[in-house]
């Protein structure tokens, strides 16, 4: 029996580091550049039309074609210093190295070049993208989680106790302090059995 019990925990724990890590590499709102476009809760890559190049968003690092190859660079060349990454259009490609298919994006994706339709992250009020640092509602947005963790408040300003504050009769979870009630040993306010 104990060794069933310590393989059910032993699974147990493995499955819940496996979502742990799973859903940390799903979710990557936090590292994508602010001028990335909304809408995307994981990105590996963005392919620019405009310039043919792409970023990649774990790693940081821009990949452009220089005289027939790929380079990595964390910054473009000089040669694209008037590109706004802000308005130009950005494509999501979740793909492993997806420049080593640059024919394919080029050609799906051409008549994106010279749109300016996508809302930057940076533009954004949905809260969720708060937690980029470089959002620029980041810094309220923290001063918020902190005064809404240190007082217990969620996000609809319920009390971390409970709803009744731990006061409540009935086989609710008040915390302890109710008053559990049922047809053989019914209780007044005051703890006195009840003679109904």
């Amino acid at each position: 029996m104990r060794k069933l019990f310590f393989l059910v925990a032993i699974v147990f724990i493995t499955c819940s580091l496996h979502a742990q890590v799973h859903l940390n590499l799903n979710f990557n709102v936090e590292s994508q550049p602010v001028w990335g476009p909304t809408g995307y809760d994981h990105v590996e890559y963005y392919y620019f039309p405009d310039i043919e190049a792409y970023y990649n968003v774990p790693k940081h690092m821009f990949y452009y074609n220089y005289q027939g190859r790929w380079i990595e660079r964390a910054q473009l060349p000089s040669r694209y210093h008037s590109f706004d990454f802000y308005k130009s259009y950005k494509v999501v490609v979740n793909e492993r190295a997806p420049y080593r298919n640059h024919l394919k994006y080029r050609d799906q994706y051409s008549s994106y070049r010279g749109r300016h339709d996508q809302q930057p992250i940076r533009d954004s009020r949905d809260e969720r993208y708060y937690v980029n640092r470089n959002h620029p509602e980041h810094n309220n947005w923290m001063k918020q989680q902190k005064h809404d963790n240190g007082r217990g408040n969620g996000k609809e300003g319920y009390n971390s106790k409970g709803n009744n504050n731990g006061r409540g009769n009935g086989e609710g979870n008040d915390n302890g302090r109710g008053n559990k009630q049922d047809k053989n040993n019914r209780q007044d306010k005051h703890g006195k059995k009840d003679k109904r």
